[in-house]
């Protein structure tokens, strides 16, 4: 089993990665995410994603990614941490991070056969498209009722505000 820091990747050498990956016949899965508190929904999410190939890659939005579309106070872990965690995980191959708002380049640069979103994301997937125009498929997982890191922050804060958390 490779190391966690191993899985880690730059864009570049992930895109290198990818094509040998490619050229060895290997079905690579592609998901992103900001994975900031990681919980049991997201293991489950990411089990699911990884047995629709052989390889799974997930793209990783930068801390100010993560600012731009939650907020000034999130990510509440650094990217660094967030992608130790995920590379620590049985069911990932290899995290990659991407600073723009949306993964299409990053998914273009890694060309994966499938693309696997959350079943909340269904009304508009990024990289749809690209995946689709060289025969790729989209599926669709189905998200874990009840679990969300903004459930998690909020039961946190709850938490302390009564005086539960020591």
């Amino acid at each position: 089993m490779m190391s966690a820091k191993r899985k880690v990747l730059s864009r570049a050498a992930m895109k290198r990665e990818a094509a040998r990956l490619r050229e060895l016949g290997r079905k690579i899965v592609f998901t992103n995410g900001a994975f900031d508190i990681l919980h049991a929904g997201h293991v489950t999410y990411l089990e699911y994603a990884r047995r629709q190939g052989d390889v799974l890659v997930v793209g990783l939005n930068s801390d100010a990614s993560v600012r731009r579309y939650k907020g000034a106070g999130r990510p509440v872990n650094s990217q660094k941490d967030r992608a130790s965690v995920l590379a620590a995980l049985a069911c990932v191959d290899y995290v990659v991070v991407f600073g723009e708002n949306e993964p299409a380049r990053l998914i273009s640069e890694v060309k994966p056969a499938v693309l696997v979103k959350g079943a909340d994301w269904a009304h508009y997937v990024s990289g749809r498209n690209i995946v689709e125009s060289y025969g790729g498929k989209v599926v669709l997982a189905k998200m874990v009722k009840g679990r969300s890191t903004t459930g998690t922050i909020e039961r946190i804060i709850n938490s302390y505000r009564k005086g539960d958390g020591r």
